[in-house]
């Protein structure tokens, strides 16, 4: 076994063995009884354990994060939610070693970062499309980052879920997360407020939590409620509208391009007839050329037949010359 070969059997053992009982409960010893080589081989390619599970926790951050940012590279951003918690599940799926790992423990030893950091990385990523989005919606875009940081943590939730009862399906569970982040997304309250029943309240461990001033009666709830369903009726009347906006924006935008394609076709006509009269007119200066090229020629075949006539005449006469 050559060097990178053995280098990569001890990834291997040692990733298998970290996921099972963790960094701190992976001795040197197994890993090298594993391998069925000695400590030393251990030490010599990696100098300790450490080593391995820094380059096992490199290899599966590079993977999923790689996974990630190609599902954000999508152009709408509804398929791209749908992409993202596809490659997480489908991460999840074919790496669960990796991704028990990476949530388990992510001891400080790998050098790289943890599972935290990562989603981070991923959540900055979420956060220029929630951007764009909140900026198209009327939201402040500097929200955008806890917003961000709020999905990419139920989506990996979601998955540590997902990753021991492995039911239902991966798309069927990547549907119904997107169904809550999108559909609660679409109508966002841009000024959200907890009720007064919630705001200023402080829980203590074991003691009934006091409220901030008087309690609700029924009618005050009934009221709040009411409340609440006029603001939801509202958004969902301004979400409308803007729908009806983005509609007419569209119809006009091809129109525009109908327009701009209707010119580009007459242009284009006019450039096919102009450079067909260019044709005929090359073509007609092409016959007369040839006409003269051929006039020329009987000219020229003329005066060798005249010059040829001539030359005969000579020799006659210098025949009947006396001598």
């Amino acid at each position: 076994m050559t060097g990178a070969e053995r280098r990569e059997q001890l990834i291997h053992i040692g990733r298998a063995l970290f996921a099972e009982k963790g960094f701190d409960g992976t001795s040197v010893e197994e890993i090298a009884a594993h391998a069925k080589v000695s400590k030393p081989v251990v030490y010599e390619h990696f100098g300790g354990k450490e080593g391995i599970y820094a380059v096992v926790i490199d290899r599966e951050m590079q993977r999923l994060l790689s996974l990630v940012t190609q599902a954000l590279s999508a152009s709408h951003s509804l398929v791209k939610l749908e992409r993202a918690a596809l490659a997480l599940l489908q991460y999840i799926e074919e790496s669960s070693e990796g991704f028990r790992i990476l949530v388990r423990d992510s001891h400080a030893a790998s050098g790289t970062g943890t599972f935290g950091s990562l989603l981070s990385d991923i959540a900055s990523q979420v956060e220029d499309v929630l951007a764009d989005e909140f900026v198209e919606r009327g939201y402040d875009p500097k929200l955008a980052p806890m917003y961000a940081q709020m999905l990419v943590g139920m989506v990996a939730l979601t998955g540590q879920w997902w990753l021991d009862v492995r039911k239902p399906s991966r798309e069927e569970v990547a549907a119904h997360l997107v169904n809550l982040c999108w559909n609660g997304l679409t109508s966002l309250d841009p000024n959200p407020r907890l009720t007064s029943a919630s705001r200023g309240l402080v829980l203590a461990p074991g003691l009934v939590p006091e409220m901030p001033g008087k309690e609700l009666s029924d009618k005050e709830l009934k009221e709040l409620g009411k409340q609440r369903e006029r603001e939801l009726k509202e958004q969902e009347k301004l979400r409308r509208e803007l729908d009806k906006q983005r509609e007419r924006e569209a119809k006009e935008l091809e129109r525009q391009r109908e327009r701009e394609l209707k010119e580009q076709e007459k242009a284009q006509r006019e450039l096919d007839k102009q450079r067909e009269r260019e044709t005929k007119e090359h073509e007609k200066l092409q016959r007369e050329l040839e006409k003269q090229r051929e006039r020329e020629q009987r000219e020229q075949e003329r005066l060798r037949a005249l010059e040829a006539r001539q030359a005969e005449l000579e020799a006659r006469l210098a025949d009947v010359e006396p001598q």
